[in-house]
C-alpha cells in the first residue's frame, strides 16, 4: 500500500473510535471516505488485470489443441517420441510451478511490487521460446531434443509469468466481492483468449490445407510404419505451406503476448498492505506441508485435478477425433472455435449463477452438463450438425470449469488465513500448487493419449487411420473424460466451504484487519505524542 493509503485507513479507524462529544474534522471524514473508495477496483483496473490472463490461455489453447497434431503430422515425429515430448514437457512444467511459487513467496517488495518483476522479466524470453516450438529445424537427427528443449523452456518461463499473475488476485483488493468480480473479468478475457488462440492458430493453419498420405495400410503395415519412420520417405509430401502457417500464427500470438503483459504492468498496482508478512520465511518443504495440510485446499485441488484431466483429454484429442473418427478434416478448426466461443459467451452467466446459488452448486450444475453430449457425439456417426451442437454444449461446460477454480481458490486462502492468523504471505504457494496439479494432469493426458495412439497404430500424416485408432479416440474424448468427471464430482461432495462458511470467514478477516489498523493507528499516535 502507498503511504497515503495507509494514512487514509488509519484516519478511518481513528474516526470510528473517537468519543461522540469530540467535534469531527470534515477533512478527516473526507479522507476516510476516500480511503473506502480506493479499496474498490475500477472497471479499468479489472480490465487491465483480466488482460494479463490472456497470454497463458492463448498459448495454452494453441498448444493444447494443435501441438499433438503438429508433432505428428507436420514435424512428422513418431507417436512414441511425440508422447515423450508432451509428457516430459508438462511434467517439467509441473515441477517448476511449486518451485517458482516458493521463490515468489520469498521475493522482497520492490518499487513495482512482488509479482510484477517476475511477469516483466519472463515475457521476452517466453515469446522467443514459444516461437521456436513451432519451427521445424532442418535436422535429420535431434528433432526430439529440439522440441523437448524449447517446450520445457517455454513452460518454465510461462510459469514465471502465470504463478505470480495468479497470486496477484490476493494483492489487488482485500474485499472478497471485488476479487470475485475481478476474477469474473479475468475468466471472460481468458476464455476470449482461448477463442483468439483457437481462431488464429486454427484458421491460419486451416487455410494451409495440410497434405496427407492417401493409403489403405493394414494395422500390420501401420505397426511396421511406426517402427520404421523411414517408410514414409517413400511417399514424400510437401509441408512447406503448413510449416509457414504455423510460424505465422505463432508470431501473431507472440505479439499479443507482449501487448497483454504491457497492459497488465501499467494498468494494475499491487497493494503493499496486502503483501505484508508477520512471520519468518519458511522453507520449501515447510511450504508444501503447509498448503497440503489444509483440508479444504486439498479437496478443492483434487476435485479440479480430475475435472481438469477430463477436459484436457477432450481438448488434446478433439482435433484428431474430428479429423479421423468423424471425418471432418476440413472443419475441425471451426468446430474447435465453436467450443471456445460458447465458453466466452457463457462466462457471465456462470458468474451470475455462482453469485446467486453459490459456488459449490455451480460445480454440480456446470461441470457435468457436458456428459450426455459426450455420449451423443460418439454414437451419432459423422453428423456435422450434431457435432456443432455438442461443441457448443461442451463450451458451456468448459466456461464453468474455467471460472470456478479461480473463483474458489481465494475462498480457500481466506479460510487458511482465518485458521492460521500468524501465517501470512504464502498466497503464491497455494496458487502455484494448483497450477502444478492442473499442468500435471495436462501432461498425463497428453502423454497417455499420444502413447495410446502409438499402440493403436497411428499413421503419421495419413489421410485415414486404422479402426483401432478411431476406437482409441472415442475412448479419449468420451468414456475417459466422463469417468474422470464423475470422480471429481464425488470429491467435491466432501468440499467443506459453502456460502455460510465463506461469509463467516469474510467477517472474521474484516475484523482482523480492523484490529490491525487500530493497533497501527495507536502506535502512530503514541509516536506522535512522544
Amino acid at each position: 500500500m502507498a503511504r497515503g493509503e495507509g494514512v487514509e485507513h488509519s484516519s478511518a479507524s481513528l474516526l470510528s473510535n473517537v468519543n461522540v462529544n469530540v467535534k469531527l474534522d470534515p477533512d478527516a471524514i473526507g479522507l476516510a471516505g476516500k480511503g473506502e473508495q480506493r479499496s474498490r477496483l475500477s472497471i479499468c483496473n479489472k480490465l487491465c488485470y483480466a488482460v494479463g490472463g490472456a497470454p497463458y490461455q492463448i498459448t495454452g489453447c494453441a498448444l493444447g489443441f494443435f501441438l499433438q497434431i503438429y508433432l505428428l503430422d507436420v514435424a512428422q515425429l513418431d507417436p512414441f517420441y511425440a508422447s515423450i515430448i508432451l509428457f516430459v514437457g508438462r511434467a517439467w512444467d509441473a515441477i517448476t510451478d511449486p518451485t517458482v511459487g516458493f521463490l515468489v513467496s520469498r521475493t522482497p517488495w520492490t518499487r513495482f511490487g512482488r509479482m510484477m518483476p517476475w511477469i516483466l522479466l519472463s515475457t521476452p524470453l517466453a515469446i522467443i521460446s514459444y516461437f521456436l516450438i513451432w519451427y521445424v529445424p532442418d535436422l535429420d537427427q535431434g528433432k526430439v531434443v529440439w522440441y523437448l528443449l524449447w517446450y520445457c523452456l517455454f513452460q518454465t518461463l510461462q510459469t514465471c509469468f502465470h504463478v505470480p499473475y495468479s497470486a496477484l488476485t490476493m494483492f489487488i483488493s482485500h474485499e472478497q466481492k471485488e476479487r470475485d468480480s475481478a476474477t469474473a473479468y479475468r475468466m471472460t478475457v481468458e476464455v476470449l483468449g482461448t477463442v483468439i488462440g483457437t481462431g488464429i492458430q486454427g484458421q491460419i493453419v486451416g487455410m494451409a490445407n495440410t497434405p496427407c498420405i492417401n493409403s489403405t495400410l493394414t494395422p500390420l503395415d501401420a505397426d511396421q510404419n511406426a517402427s520404421h519412420p523411414s517408410h514414409l520417405s517413400l511417399m514424400p509430401i510437401d509441408l512447406t505451406r503448413t510449416r509457414e502457417a504455423y510460424m505465422i500464427a505463432s508470431g501473431i500470438i507472440c505479439a499479443i503476448y507482449v501487448l497483454c503483459a504491457v497492459v497488465l504492468f501499467f494498468g494494475v498496482r499491487e497493494r503493499k498492505d496486502l503483501g505484508k508478512t508477520k512471520n519468518e520465511p519458511i522453507s520449501f518443504w515447510q511450504g508444501i506441508r503447509l498448503v497440503m495440510g489444509h483440508g479444504p485446499y486439498t479437496k478443492l485441488v483434487m476435485g479440479f485435478l480430475f475435472t481438469s484431466l477430463a477436459f484436457m483429454l477432450l481438448e488434446g484429442n478433439f482435433a484428431l477425433f474430428c479429423c479421423y473418427t468423424l471425418g471432418f478434416r476440413n472443419d475441425f478448426q471451426n468446430i474447435l472455435l465453436v467450443i471456445m466461443l460458447a465458453a466466452t459467451l457463457t462466462i457471465p452467466f456462470w458468474q451470475w449463477f455462482l453469485m446467486r446459488f453459490g459456488k459449490k452448486t455451480a460445480v454440480f450444475v456446470g461441470i457435468p452438463f457436458v456428459i450426455p453430449f459426450l455420449v451423443l457425439v460418439v454414437f451419432v456417426r459423422s453428423n456435422l450438425v450434431v457435432t456443432y451442437i455438442v461443441s457448443f454444449v461442451a463450451g458451456v461446460s468448459v466456461a464453468a470449469a474455467f471460472l470456478l477454480p479461480w473463483s474458489m481458490l481465494p475462498d480457500v486462502v481466506d479460510d487458511f488465513k482465518v485458521k492460521n492468523p500468524d501465517l501470512q504471505g504464502h498466497e503464491a504457494i497455494f496458487y502455484s500448487f494448483y497450477v502444478f496439479f492442473t499442468k500435471f494432469a495436462s501432461g498425463v493426458s497428453l502423454g497417455i493419449s499420444t502413447l495410446s495412439l502409438h499402440f493403436a497404430g497411428y499413421i503419421t500424416s495419413g489421410c485415414t487411420q486404422p479402426e483401432e485408432v478411431g476406437l482409441t479416440l472415442k475412448i479419449l474424448v468420451s468414456a475417459a473424460p466422463i469417468g474422470l468427471l464423475i470422480i471429481g464430482l464425488v470429491i467435491f461432495v466432501l468440499y467443506p466451504i459453502n456460502e455460510e462458511t465463506r461469509q463467516r470467514n469474510r467477517k472474521m478477516l474484516q475484523h482482523q484487519r480492523e484490529k490491525e489498523t487500530d493497533s497501527e493507528s495507536e502506535s502512530t499516535e503514541s509516536g506522535s505524542s512522544v
